[in-house]
């Protein structure tokens, strides 16, 4: 009966689904939420530098799923508020996700012992900040992915129309012309990334 219902259901190779129209309401409060947590980690990390890769309480916020997190604040969430929507899902976000993505720029910092640490402190922050500039780019392009599927979670919490939704939505339905402008979007934005080399 299960497997019966499961070949009936839209997406299947013989019902195809129409996905919905791309969510460009979201688009707003994503590069919001995505502008936060690319100010928060690189100034966390400049503050911390390579030995947070190695900071115990920062490995205690990170090891709890995506979906505990969103849990613990639609438990907690007051009911005079109303129903919890994009401001919850952005806290819920920023709590999963931010100690993750400090832990992985303190540990692509270089070294700073026994260079620059001899210097002083000037020279310490100086190295980070050159050292973040050029990680920040690179680092956007090969997290987005896994805030995408992180989204994805959250946004089934919180009944939120989506990037994360609209991604598996065109995937279940097989939606050719939209998934290709999803992965021409990821290699533009991996290329810009790169640096352009003289032929």
């Amino acid at each position: 009966m299960a497997l019966g219902m499961a070949f009936l259901l839209p997406g299947t190779v013989w019902h195809q689904a129409s996905p919905q129209g791309f969510p460009f309401g979201i688009l707003p409060a994503t590069a919001a939420i995505l502008g936060v947590l690319c100010a928060l980690a690189p100034g966390i990390a400049l503050k911390l530098g390579p030995r947070g890769a190695r900071t115990g309480w920062l490995a205690a916020l990170e090891s709890p799923p995506d979906f505990l997190w969103g849990g613990l604040l639609l438990a907690a969430w007051p009911g005079l508020w109303g129903p919890p929507g994009r401001v919850a899902f952005a806290l819920a976000f920023l709590a999963a996700s931010l100690p993750t993505e400090v832990r992985w720029l303190c540990a692509a910092l270089p070294r700073e012992s026994p260079f620059p640490e001899a210097y002083g402190a000037a020279a310490i922050a100086t190295t980070r900040r050159r050292a973040l500039l050029q990680l920040m780019p690179r680092w956007v392009a090969a997290r987005l992915p896994l805030w995408l599927t992180a989204a994805l979670v959250l946004e089934r919490i919180f009944g939120i129309q989506g990037l994360g939704s609209d991604w598996m939505q065109r995937i279940g339905a097989r939606d050719q012309m939209g998934l290709a402008a999803w992965v021409i979007g990821f290699a533009l934005l991996w290329r810009l990334t790169r640096p352009w080399e003289p032929a």
